[in-house]
């Protein structure tokens, strides 16, 4: 799994709703240690960090698989990671959010998240929906009963629907304009106002040549 697109390319596009399988990944405050070991972190560029996503918790010191929800072969196709309260905390180091979306997830349904780790993952598109307990109990059980079963995370209706429920979930104010202004990426957002800058530069005396 994994995905190598340009920002540049998908700051274009607005994202109303993300659909996907999903997997559920229990814990409260899973921090970004465990979501990325730092050991993996040795790296050039972000495109391999996927393939050690929770390695630490998915594989034993052989490398063998250990009992996980992303080793099991009914998730396998899962887009979507649901987990408990106060994901991505820990430090702020956005090789978590990277290993997420290079692993093959385009959204993330928690209880809660680390304001950090949610910003980071707002700028590479993924939005974070916050859930209550209860709620999150209810996609849990539906995707364990059923693998198959679609997940849509409606960034503009502001809910998560799966099967035939739907559950309210929230999505701070400026993230969620972002998201739907296609203004979620500010690197490519710059890139896209390249014209504008360089007619300001031109105006700005200590840039002239």
């Amino acid at each position: 799994m994994g995905d190598t697109i340009g920002f540049a390319v998908m700051a274009l596009d607005t994202i109303t709703s993300v659909s996907g399988k999903g997997v559920y990944v229990p814990g409260s405050d899973i921090d970004t240690d465990r979501i990325i070991p730092a050991r993996f972190m040795k790296c050039v560029t972000f495109d391999g960090l996927g393939e050690f996503l929770f390695y630490d918790v998915r594989f034993d010191q052989d490398g063998k698989k250990k009992d996980h929800p992303l080793n099991d072969p009914r998730f396998s196709e899962a887009s979507v990671l649901i987990s408990g309260v106060n994901f991505g905390c820990g430090s702020s180091r956005e090789h978590a959010p990277q290993a997420i979306y290079r692993y093959g997830f385009r959204a993330v349904i928690a209880q809660s998240f680390a304001e950090i780790f949610f910003g980071n993952c707002a700028t590479l598109g993924v939005p974070c929906a916050a859930v209550s307990g209860e709620d999150i109990e209810k996609i849990a059980a539906a995707v364990e009963a059923d693998p198959s079963t679609e997940i849509t995370v409606d960034v503009e209706k502001c809910e998560v629907r799966f099967g035939d429920q739907s559950v309210p979930a929230n999505f701070p104010d400026t993230a969620r304009d972002a998201f739907l202004s296609a203004r979620w990426d500010p690197i490519g957002e710059l890139l896209d106002s390249n014209d504008e800058i360089e007619k300001t530069a031109g105006n700005l005396s200590y840039f002239a040549s």
